[in-house]
């Protein structure tokens, strides 16, 4: 992640050629209204503005390819959850959907973070998206205070701390550290709603920390991609309503954009780190993610993009700023994402604009190799 605008370039003709953008883009920005606003699976007439929009431009799509279109809104919805998008009668460009993308997931019924990147990563304009509104207020609150130490412990709770109790959230509004971005705080971390509750506790992911969602079967479910690839969520931190008050979490869309990726960030930091390499993180109010400084003074510029769709992330790319100086610069993904589609960054090098220049991308795992025989290669030098 980075503070830059994570906004696609203007659509260019082959993109806007194809009406199946838009509509994806409508069916999950209104999946994700849906989701704020009752359970997915009970809905009556009339239906919201945004999901009958939504149900409207699919049944038109339908007819124009002479397709069957859904009958309702909840046929609409059964078809997010069980279709990936290639076998939808839509138009898409070439490598901007899988056989496995689906805006709702098969087991809990909510939006994928596919479906997040598709309603909040493909508009014109980031002036709606939640996530970088708060990122900016924060640079802007802790830039008037000249506090670049109260920006990155920001960064980090949002990272390490992603649910909070009552106490919690005490000692989080008294840590003078973080004093410029006490009333963000205030306004990011919501209370949580009782669909996370089991048997009046709530339960953290032990991988990625945040909350678990209960399942029917007793089984558990997280929202994060990664965290599911590895198997069942193991149960971490169980939070019993009646002993520790209130609990508060982080707002989901930080959750999809800062708290994931600053997970993958946090990892490739130690990764680094224990090689014996100098590693800043949001160096210059969060130009970029890590400044990798290599024992001959050599440096690299790394930012972390923890996205689902190679296309929508190709489509983003752009230069990585210049300052804080650095000598080679990289574009880094979690290798998870790589690994669960084929061709992932092919499809990401065939999507990037030309002013991307040739930014190239790599998983973490390559990156923590590239390092390693850059060690071993300056070694090798000295000693001859």
């Amino acid at each position: 992640m980075t503070t830059a605008d994570d906004t696609l370039p203007p659509s260019s003709g082959e993109w806007a050629a194809h009406a199946g953008v838009p509509l994806i883009r409508t069916l999950a920005t209104a999946l994700l209204k849906l989701e704020a606003e009752r359970d997915l699976d009970s809905f009556t007439l009339p239906y919201p503005p945004e999901a009958q929009r939504a149900l409207d431009r699919t049944v038109l799509a339908c007819l124009l390819k002479g397709a069957t279109p859904p009958a309702s809104l909840i046929e609409l919805i059964t078809w997010c959850r069980d279709w990936p998008l290639t076998d939808w009668p839509i138009d898409l460009p070439p490598d901007a959907a899988d056989h496995e993308d689906r805006l709702l997931d098969p087991e809990s019924w909510r939006p994928t973070e596919l479906c997040h990147e598709w309603a909040e990563r493909t508009s014109d304009s980031a002036a709606g998206f939640r996530d970088r509104q708060i990122i900016h207020t924060a640079l802007r609150l802790c830039r008037e205070h000249a506090d670049d130490v109260a920006y990155t412990a920001f960064r980090r709770l949002l990272v390490h701390q992603p649910v909070l109790t009552a106490e919690e959230s005490f000692q989080v509004l008294n840590d003078t550290v973080l004093e410029p971005v006490h009333e963000l705080i205030r306004r990011v971390y919501l209370e949580v709603p009782d669909s996370y509750l089991r048997d009046g506790e709530y339960v953290c992911c032990g991988r990625c920390l945040t909350l678990l969602t209960p399942m029917r079967d007793g089984e558990w479910w997280c929202e994060r991609d990664r965290c599911r690839r590895q198997g069942p969520p193991p149960p971490g931190r169980r939070l019993r309503r009646e002993e520790v008050g209130e609990v508060v979490q982080v707002e989901r869309p930080l959750r999809q954009f800062v708290t994931g990726p600053g997970r993958a960030e946090a990892d490739l930091e130690q990764a680094l780190s224990e090689l014996g390499l100098d590693v800043r993180m949001w160096p210059g109010y969060d130009a970029y993610d890590l400044l990798v400084t290599f024992p001959d003074g050599r440096r690299w510029a790394v930012d972390v993009k923890d996205w689902a769709s190679p296309v929508l992330l190709g489509r983003s790319a752009r230069p990585v700023p210049a300052e804080p100086p650095y000598d080679e610069a990289f574009w880094v993904v979690p290798a998870h994402r790589v690994e669960a589609r084929p061709g992932y960054i092919s499809a990401y090098e065939r999507s990037r604009p030309a002013q991307a220049g040739d930014l190239p991308l790599l998983t973490d795992a390559e990156l923590v190799r590239r390092a390693k025989a850059r060690l071993r290669s300056a070694q090798g030098a000295r000693h001859a």
